[in-house]
């Protein structure tokens, strides 16, 4: 089989989780051309992740205009998704977007309008879905072994984003809910494939009505509480308050039984260190004392999986599995907007005014 070959927009933090998953299957996959208006980050990438045979370029639009390429990644800041995969889908490419799929809801429905007039598909990168312990605990449920779900609770929460673009409103959309809660969102949506009836949700105000993060136009703290077809509730937050690393944590209660999972501070190895280690888990502010250094954590949490599988479904020209396709992501935006209405009001959604 030809390997399938990919055009990666973006060289910074997101590239590097997608990177890391194109180095493992370059059997599968050949980076052709990295784009970054930062040409040493380029050099960089590809060094780490031993990268050749491909071409750097400064800006996109050339790079689609010169490179013949199956699919292009998108690894952005959030307000450039748009426009980005606007202009792969017209040189006729298929899309691995970075999550949210867009800054508003419009800006995803154009992507997905644009798709469809392409005939091609959007890949949504929702790492959660490949994260092995995520699908342990799903097999588990299926198994019966804690009976009937009754109520999930998922949380992503850190220290803030090391962003700059995080900071206004028209670069992200929102604040640690459209950043950290679209995990949380995106799952549930998936696992119960969408069929919520009610939402409540309160978030702080953004700027001084924030916590912590008086600077962010954004909130820093956000929750909302949904209901779903079959009766299962879900609590879900998301927060930059948190401090000593990223805290992914799902609870899943049954009517005979529970699992409770930690997807960052689950390691094998348990240390301490004086002068601290070189890397312990995403966005732990400092790694003297004990802590749990990370094993394989880009594994871990699912994006070796997700790119995995995005490429294998270009190889076929076929859709992404429930909650990574491109109309998941809209999805999930959608909930977030309303999450966001609810909390700004301060009112109650039932789910009839989705398409309101």
């Amino acid at each position: 089989m030809e390997r399938v070959r990919v055009l990666l927009i973006g060289a910074a933090f997101s590239a590097d989780l997608h990177a890391d998953g194109y180095a493992r299957i370059q059997d599968r996959a050949h980076i052709v051309a990295i784009v970054d208006k930062d040409l040493s980050r380029v050099k960089a990438l590809a060094e780490r992740y031993g990268f050749t045979d491909y071409a750097a370029y400064t800006d996109y639009e050339t790079a689609l205009n010169e490179v013949d390429c199956d699919v292009v990644d998108i690894c952005l800041p959030n307000f450039l998704h748009r426009d980005a995969a606007l202009a792969a889908l017209t040189h006729g490419r298929h899309v691995i977007s970075e999550k949210p799929l867009a800054t508003t809801v419009e800006e995803a429905e154009e992507i997905m309008e644009a798709a469809r007039r392409a005939d091609r598909h959007v890949y949504y990168a929702e790492d959660w879905l490949g994260c092995p312990t995520i699908r342990k605990a799903l097999s588990i449920i299926e198994s019966g072994a804690i009976g009937e779900l009754t109520f999930v609770r998922a949380r992503e929460c850190h220290c803030g984003s090391h962003s700059p673009f995080a900071q206004k409103l028209k670069f992200c959309g929102g604040g640690a809910m459209i950043h950290l809660g679209i995990h949380p969102v995106g799952f549930i949506l998936a696992l119960k494939g969408g069929s919520w009836t009610e939402l409540t949700a309160l978030t702080s105000r953004g700027l001084e009505g924030n916590l912590i993060h008086k600077e962010m136009e954004g909130e820093d703290w956000a929750g909302a509480m949904m209901r779903f077809a079959d009766g299962t509730t879900a609590l879900l937050e998301a927060n930059y308050v948190t401090t000593g690393g990223m805290e992914d944590i799902l609870d899943f209660y049954g009517t005979k039984g529970c699992l409770h999972l930690d997807l960052t501070f689950s390691s094998a190895i348990r240390g301490y260190s004086i002068p601290g280690f070189d890397y312990t888990v995403e966005k732990a502010e400092i790694t003297t004392g004990w802590s749990r250094p990370a094993v394989d954590e880009k594994y871990d949490l699912g994006y070796v999986s997700e790119i995995a599988h995005f490429i294998d479904c270009a190889a076929r020209n076929v859709p992404a599995d429930p909650g990574l396709r491109g109309e998941d992501g809209l999805a999930a935006m959608k909930v977030v907007e309303l999450i966001y209405r609810s909390a700004r009001e301060g009112r109650h959604i039932r789910s009839a005014e989705q398409e309101g």
